[in-house]
């Protein structure tokens, strides 16, 4: 057996490292927008490819093969697509209209939150917890391939002529930054029989991460100036997050159980719904929405990846598993 290198051993203990402190860093990428924003709007311009490299990491794990195994049992698929696509916007529209009536903009926000595919960071969790990662990673491959149609059209549906949608520019932006990479990722991992993912993923794993702290902080640098934490506005913005958020692991595990799924399937359905692609959901509102509309995807990164280890604690009965070094 190959002995790896020094240097591929120290990036994979970095990546492990930063895994384990994502509940921090993601918040962190935020203070640092709002703390230097004249730093981090300078990265604006490099976002699409930074979200690249993001997605193209989470993408080298994905096989066609797993993919195709998984569609044999479509009903977790499609009960997650419901929940996430259908159900969940739904409340992500009525619960902030009736909290914020005639702000249209943080409506948008909310639904736009909703809409994003599942986050990539939901593979993490699932082989945390056990769950079926050959399903988890299907669900991901298919809310990425559909999201540049899924995302305008949630956002027209609901929100009418509410606001000014500009339906090309947002399925072009989600086509550049996450059905791109992804497609690329794919063919890399199937080209290369799988070695693709071995020899690049150690040193694109923690560069991933790093990006998404610089395309957070650059997002928020974006809207700083909307940003007054004296405002109670801006506390009712993070608490109608939670809410949603809570709502969402709620729903999911609900749908799960009714639906009499194994718990492989269920801690996947949980995580898959509960864990949105916040980060493109923010970079969206910011180059197509009025600033306003950024605050709920903003405060929605902040809580996120605590939100999901406070549900799973509750909501997971099996409990985290150990993992072998480099499988999670």
């Amino acid at each position: 057996m190959k002995k790896k290198s020094p240097v591929l051993d120290l990036a994979e203990i970095f990546n492990r490292r930063l895994e384990r402190l994502m509940p921090l860093l993601t918040p962190l990428g935020v203070v640092m927008g709002f703390a230097l924003p004249a730093v981090f709007l300078a990265f604006r311009p490099f976002i699409p490819w930074l979200f690249g490299v993001m997605t193209l990491s989470g993408a080298l794990k994905l096989k066609a093969r797993e993919f195709a195994r998984s569609l044999k049992t479509p009903l977790p698929i499609l009960l997650s697509f419901i929940s996430a696509h259908v159900i969940l916007p739904l409340l992500s529209f009525l619960i902030p209209s009736l909290v914020f009536p005639g702000k249209t903009e943080i409506i948008a926000g909310y639904l736009l939150l909703s809409a994003a595919p599942t986050a990539v960071s939901s593979f993490i969790w699932v082989s945390i917890y056990g769950g079926d990662r050959a399903l988890c990673l299907a669900i991901i491959l298919i809310d990425t391939i559909l999201a540049p149609f899924v995302v305008p059209a949630t956002m027209s549906v609901l929100m009418g002529t509410r606001v000014v949608l500009d339906m090309t520019g947002i399925a072009v932006s989600l086509i550049l930054m996450v059905l791109l990479p992804t497609v690329f990722g794919i063919t890399l991992n199937e080209a290369s029989r799988s070695r693709a993912p071995a020899v690049l993923g150690p040193v694109l794993n923690p560069f991933a991460k790093l990006c998404l702290i610089l395309v957070i902080a650059a997002n928020s640098a974006a809207v700083a100036p909307e940003l007054h934490v004296s405002d109670p506005g801006l506390w009712l913005i993070g608490g109608v997050c939670i809410l949603l958020s809570i709502l969402g692991y709620l729903l999911s595990r609900f749908t799960g159980t009714v639906s009499r799924l194994g718990e492989a399937s269920r801690v996947t359905v949980f995580f898959n719904v509960g864990l949105r692609n916040i980060s493109a959901a923010s970079t969206i509102a910011i180059e197509f929405f009025p600033a306003a509309a950024a605050l709920p995807c903003l405060l929605g990164i902040v809580v996120q990846q605590t939100m999901a280890a406070l549900m799973s604690r509750i909501m997971c009965p099996s409990g985290p598993r150990t993992l072998p070094a480099g499988k999670a």
